[in-house]
């Protein structure tokens, strides 16, 4: 099992596919506080609250001089529609299916629910530094007020 990085840790620089055919990584942020956001799964009822919370935040983290960057395993398809759907405005990106972002992470892992085991994303979110080091890990996050909390935590890190 990968050893989970941790405050002070260097966020890895591995890229992520985006919903437009290019591609995103920490390092092309370098200079301004990121906010990687990480979630099982698009159209899912916690994964969508979560993502229209971030969204709804988008332009308050842009005014402390923070990205947003949701990430899954879905496909660019799968958040283009997404997007569509429900209006979002923080950018998403799409994890390899091995040994992704993720994987490096830690947080792909066995999961159990109903006594069925399976491979699933541990919703993580990492606030990262001007410095590419990861300022603060919110770990298995609760979505009711998370958007709210990493906002505070961003304008914190000022």
């Amino acid at each position: 099992m990968t050893t989970r990085p941790a405050a002070g840790d260097t966020f890895p620089d591995i890229a992520l596919e985006t919903p437009e055919g290019g591609s995103v990584k920490a390092s092309d942020f370098a200079g301004r506080k990121l906010v990687v956001f990480f979630y099982p799964k698009d159209n899912t009822p916690g994964c969508t609250t979560e993502n229209i919370d971030f969204s709804a935040l988008q332009d308050q983290f842009e005014a402390t001089g923070t990205a947003l960057l949701g990430v899954s395993k879905d496909s660019a398809k799968r958040h283009l529609n997404f997007i569509a759907k429900h209006d979002l405005k923080a950018p998403l990106a799409t994890d390899a299916e091995e040994n992704g972002l993720s994987d490096a992470l830690g947080i792909w892992t066995e999961k159990q629910n109903y006594g069925r085991t399976y491979m699933g994303m541990v919703r993580t979110t990492y606030l990262i530094g001007p410095d590419g080091k990861i300022a603060r890990v919110w770990d298995k996050v609760k979505v009711k007020d998370h958007a709210q909390q990493v906002l505070d935590a961003a304008k914190a890190l000022g």
